[in-house]
């Protein structure tokens, strides 16, 4: 027997058992230690949904179960509701219920596994985000219509960017590529996805105008409905639809559809065909150019022909056999017309000569300074004759207003009162005519031929 063993049979004081809580949280401990992050790949079976916002269920394989417990700040990055029957893979770490004393696994991550789950779930985003409106035709932007900057969300290592790269490099010179890496399958694709959205509009909000992104490719090549899960995720959906640069969505092969392909602003096919897009403006032009470049030399060469044959209908017309005659018509018509000319310019200059010395004649300086004396003379006796009549009319004038004025002094009231008269006014300034306008101790004014008097009325006599 070993001596260990044989000390514990002869010890004084027995070991102190644990409770269960304590048992529990050992084990607990011991669990979480060792099992910090396990994968299990189970149906759904009892699911309830708390109030609290936490999901409880159970995961089955058929044989065994365990319980599960996914705490509402892990479900809130997940993007559908599980339902009993969906078949999932689950990524967690096993811990203990103390309470109870039952082994769970907290979840962390929960994907559908299989088709008919993946469709189930896809369909449950695509509802929620049409209802809230993400997929409008109105939200969708048009592209650029001549895009200089191209950015290409997707994986460094998968054919989507080289499929991009070389469509844009065979049809167009003027189109930059910067590819924003990214991983397009997996757990954390989603997040990363989202995050290379979001920077490429935070590069452009900082950026030169010359250096911005005009369209962003987001997408990858085809694969399996896991494969392309990524692009089905709400956080890609809503960060496509909160880009300020117009995107276009590549996901896969033609027949398949993810969530990205409804709201992005446009959907191609498969990467190459989001390159032809954005390239097809330039292969618009170029080929327009290209066209009217043709056209113009076929309009060119009809117009040369149709000149040819316009200059030999000329040469072989009767205007140049009778156009000569006709110039030697016109020059004898010109001689003929610059002698009459010269004959009435000559007649016109003799008489112009005449005109010119009677004109002289008149305007000699004797009979000039004549005519001035005359007109001198004439001037100061119209001038005398002029202050003869002003003197004789202000005279007249002078004789008529002291005339007027006499007689306006005889009739002014001054000059009554000059002889001893007055004016005899009430306070009011009404002229008394009759005493019967006033009473005893009236006031009353009386103006005098110099100066006036205020008295009162101490009687009053109507008597004529």
């Amino acid at each position: 027997m070993k001596p260990s063993l044989l000390n514990s049979l002869f010890d004084e004081e027995e070991r102190r058992p644990l409770s269960v809580s304590e048992l529990n949280e050992q084990v607990k401990g011991a669990l979480e230690k060792n099992f910090a992050s396990v994968w299990i790949e189970a149906e759904i079976v009892n699911f309830v949904a708390a109030n609290s916002g936490h999901w409880y269920f159970t995961l089955h394989d058929g044989s065994s179960q365990l319980k599960a417990a996914c705490y509402v700040r892990s479900n809130s990055r997940i993007r559908f509701q599980p339902f009993d029957g969906l078949q999932v893979r689950v990524r967690g770490k096993l811990s203990v219920y103390q309470p109870k004393g039952e082994y769970q696994i907290l979840v962390e991550s929960l994907q559908p596994v299989g088709e008919g789950a993946l469709k189930v779930a896809f369909e449950q985003i695509k509802a929620k985000l049409f209802k809230e409106g993400l997929f409008d035709e109105e939200l969708k932007r048009d592209l650029p219509f001549f895009p200089h900057r191209v950015g290409v969300v997707t994986s460094p290592n998968g054919a989507a960017f080289h499929d991009v790269l070389n469509v844009l490099s065979r049809r167009t010179r003027s189109v930059h590529i910067t590819l924003i890496p990214t991983r397009v399958q997996g757990e954390t694709a989603g997040d990363e996805i989202t995050n290379a959205i979001k920077l490429a509009n935070q590069f452009n909000r900082t950026a030169k105008t010359t250096e911005r992104f005009d369209v962003l490719i987001v997408g990858r090549g085809g694969g399996s409905a896991e494969d392309l899960w990524a692009f089905n995720e709400e956080t890609v959906a809503r960060a496509i639809r909160a880009s300020l640069i117009p995107v276009i969505s590549a996901v896969g092969h033609e027949i398949d559809f993810t969530i990205a392909d409804f709201v992005a602003d446009r959907r191609a096919p498969t990467p190459s065909a989001a390159a032809e897009i954005v390239a097809e403006s330039e292969d618009q032009i170029e080929a327009f150019i290209f066209q009217k470049t043709q056209d113009l030399l076929q309009l060119i060469d009809y117009k040369m022909l149709q000149s040819r044959s316009d200059l030999q209908a000329f040469a072989l017309s009767s205007v140049f056999t009778e156009f000569p005659q006709r110039i030697k018509d016109w020059r004898y018509e010109i001689e003929d017309f610059q002698v009459q000319m010269r004959d009435a310019v000559s007649e016109e200059i003799k008489n112009k000569e005449q005109r010119l010395v009677t004109l002289t004649n008149r305007i000699s300086p004797l009979k000039l300074a004549s005519k001035l004396n005359e007109k001198k003379t004439r001037l100061a006796l119209l001038r005398q004759k002029q202050r003869s009549a002003i003197k004789d009319a202000i005279d007249e004038k002078e004789e008529k207003l002291k005339i007027k004025m006499a007689s306006l002094d005889a009739l002014s009231p001054l000059s009554v009162l000059k002889r001893g008269f007055s004016i005899v006014q009430t306070d009011a300034g009404e002229i008394l005519r009759d005493a019967e306008k006033v009473k005893v101790n009236d006031s009353v004014k009386i103006l005098l031929a110099c100066g006036k008097l205020k008295a009162k009325v101490s009687e009053v006599n109507n008597e004529q």
